[in-house]
């Protein structure tokens, strides 16, 4: 378990002041992470997608380094920030369902930065909690509120002036942009004709489907041109060399069978690296990466001389970015608790980069996710198309085997993402599989145990109330990786 603010010392260190560092400023990089906001990494060209419009970020891709294996642990947007900015998984840092809270004692980027003299703020989507744990300086500009409609407008004075505000003190800079999350309310879908888009094989083909389709691809345009000004801002504070860039797209997008899952349409991210002079250009790897992993990463980036292995559950890749290796990890995990997004319907997953095994702890209920499939009290559908994926059910067969799918779920399931990146296949039963089946059901095995996850126990509403009031039930035990 994370240590607590015990003693004076410990105080001190994560208080120090800028010139109490070893390092100099000159040898001290700025660190700008972009997110975007429930983004399908295959809807993005660079990993796939064949629709939508990105120039700014396939610029970035020619100019650094594309992660074709990165991966969270939880697709909801708080437990995997909470992952991405603690180093921890959802089980370690308290965040393990959405609208709840982290451990009180959780330490996280601003702390650890801070200590080796970096101003850490974020402009944007916050969406962690208590603010004790995640103490960033807040950086205005960009709208909070991933709901709005339509989405407040952005200007860039505030992150301007943080980026250029002291040339002698380094900055990490989190910019978590709301787009392309539900209402997809911004950007030109007049660019993208409904009737002529191509739908991923995940998702049942009805009008209803398409006209949102089109809206959520003006979004990722709309994103991608943020990213943009985002870049551009950082070229004319004359910092573009010295800092280290990251984008991710953060988890699936809010269509049936992508965030709210532990499919590779859930938990794999896009994640691009461009640091000039030291990141490879223009390349892809295939090392295995987790979000877990980009805080102890970026200590390294800083040039953190403390030992933090057993603060974390990620460990560095900082050999991967600098080009030394190409390969990480080799596994990947997941988690998914349903509850307050719909009834309890716990789902754990592994994976080394080629196959995924998923494990429903409830498969005999049915899953039910209340803002895809629910109605308001008003009478109004949160997103219509899922109704015209059930009354189309009835007579087109691939429709229907979508909505089984997506509801009625079996025990075990076992897909080879590298042949079938939908993970449309369940290989369960096949002999090919078995050893498969059996080395990743162990991981898995393993792996819960040393999170100390209690299962079909966390994903209930008792303990959700009580971690969203920071009176966790469950705390992990502090192991060794």
């Amino acid at each position: 378990m994370k240590k607590f603010f015990g003693t004076l010392g410990g105080l001190l260190l994560l208080i120090a002041p800028a010139q109490a560092v070893e390092k100099t400023r000159a040898e001290k990089p700025n660190i700008v992470m972009i997110l975007a906001d429930d983004c399908t990494h295959n809807d993005l060209p660079m990993y796939g997608g064949q629709n939508a419009r990105t120039p700014n970020l396939e610029q970035l891709a020619t100019e650094g380094l594309v992660f074709n294996r990165a991966y969270l642990a939880e697709a909801m947007c708080q437990p995997c920030r909470a992952e991405l900015y603690s180093g921890l998984y959802p089980m370690r840092n308290g965040c393990a369902w959405n609208h709840s809270s982290s451990l009180p004692e959780t330490l996280s980027m601003p702390h650890y930065l801070g200590a080796l003299g970096y101003r850490v703020g974020l402009a944007g989507k916050v969406h962690v909690l208590p603010k004790q744990a995640f103490p960033f300086e807040r950086v205005s500009g960009f709208d909070a509120n991933c709901v709005r409609n339509p989405t407040k407008a952005h200007e860039l004075s505030a992150v301007n002036e943080f980026m250029q505000r002291d040339k002698q003190q380094p900055f990490c800079l989190v910019v978590a942009l709301v787009e392309p999350h539900v209402p997809w309310v911004m950007g030109d879908a007049s660019v993208y004709p409904p009737a002529e888009l191509k739908l991923p094989p995940n998702m049942a083909d009805t009008k209803l489907t398409r006209e949102a389709f089109s809206r959520y691809l003006a979004e990722i345009t709309y994103m991608d041109s943020q990213v943009g000004e985002l870049l551009n801002a950082l070229e004319d504070a004359g910092e573009a060399d010295n800092t280290l860039v990251l984008f991710s797209s953060e988890q699936g997008s809010q269509f049936p069978g992508n965030k709210w899952t532990n499919w590779d349409t859930g938990v794999h991210t896009a994640l691009i690296a461009r640091w000039p002079g030291i990141v490879p250009v223009g390349v892809r790897t295939d090392a295995m990466v987790q979000f877990a992993d980009v805080l102890p990463t970026l200590l390294d980036v800083a040039g953190s001389t403390e030992e933090h292995s057993a603060d974390f559950d990620g460990r560095s890749f900082i050999d991967v970015l600098q080009g030394k290796s190409t390969q990480h990890r080799k596994f990947v995990y997941g988690v998914h608790n349903n509850v307050p997004e719909g009834p309890p319907y716990p789902v754990r997953t592994v994976s080394d980069g080629n196959y995924r095994y998923v494990r429903n702890l409830l498969h005999g209920n049915l899953y039910i996710e209340k803002h895809l499939m629910g109605v308001r009290g008003d009478g109004l559908l949160n997103n219509p198309y899922w109704q015209t994926w059930v009354w189309d059910s009835w007579e087109s067969p691939e429709t229907y085997t979508l909505v089984q799918r997506y509801m009625n779920r079996p025990a075990e399931a076992l897909y080879h993402t590298a042949s079938d990146p939908y993970e449309l296949k369940n290989l369960v039963g096949t002999d090919s599989a078995k050893e498969t089946l059996r080395t990743l059901s162990l991981e898995l095995d393993r792996w819960l145990v040393s999170q100390g996850d209690p299962g079909i126990e966390q994903d209930t509403p008792e303990s959700h109330r009580a971690a969203k009031r920071g009176e966790h039930r469950f705390r992990a035990p502090r192991v060794d990786k």
